[in-house]
């Protein structure tokens, strides 16, 4: 058997944990071969020397290397289900654009949507637009957080206050209005702030 590439076996790893951090989950053979270049054949035999000679885990069907080891798999697959209003309330859309993987440590337990911030009204507490919210599901909020309001029928993102049995929803910029409501249905609270690096 002719001796292996160590440059090939270090392009082999360093896919294998790329495809790895995008999708998590081990890319398969063909996947491998599409990605680097070579034949399945070749990286067949690849992975079973590299197997053998301890740089990674391979049983036939799953990659384990160390750095997917050492990766926190206690994450959680949230929707992206379209954009809401830091501005005038709108209608949230209800389409998921895709998933994004969270780990569990930073966000904790819970149900979780992301929502994609569209507007002004938010700027003066870091959210502007493209950028992605994330929210934690829940009915109930305390004065002050930031929360996914429900008013007639329309979707927003704003500060939540209680004044005098009203409601009044904050925006965090200077040149808007506050909205004033009787009542409001509070869909979740903002938990994080992924920012928008286009």
């Amino acid at each position: 058997m002719r001796s292996k590439n160590p440059d090939l076996m270090v392009q082999i790893m360093e896919y294998i944990d790329d495809y790895y951090s995008k999708y998590c989950s081990s890319p398969s053979v063909r996947t491998i071969a599409a990605g680097v270049g070579i034949s399945r054949s070749t990286v067949q035999r690849y992975l079973v020397a590299m197997n053998e000679d301890g740089m990674l885990s391979y049983d036939g069907k799953e990659l384990i290397t160390d750095k997917i080891r050492k990766t926190n798999k206690s994450t959680v697959n949230v929707a992206v289900v379209g954009s809401i209003a830091c501005g005038i309330p709108n209608l949230a859309e209800e389409n998921i654009e895709e998933y994004v993987s969270l780990p569990k440590s930073m966000f904790g337990e819970g149900e979780f949507f992301i929502l994609r911030a569209n507007g002004e009204s938010m700027v003066d507490a870091g959210i502007e637009t493209g950028d992605l919210v994330v929210i934690r599901k829940q009915s109930c909020a305390e004065d002050g957080q930031i929360v996914v309001a429900l008013v007639d029928d329309e979707a927003t993102l704003k500060r939540l206050y209680r004044d005098n049995e009203k409601i009044r929803l904050h925006p965090e910029n200077k040149d808007m209005d506050d909205i004033i409501a009787d009542d409001c249905i509070i869909q979740g609270i903002a938990v994080k702030v992924i920012k928008d690096i286009h």
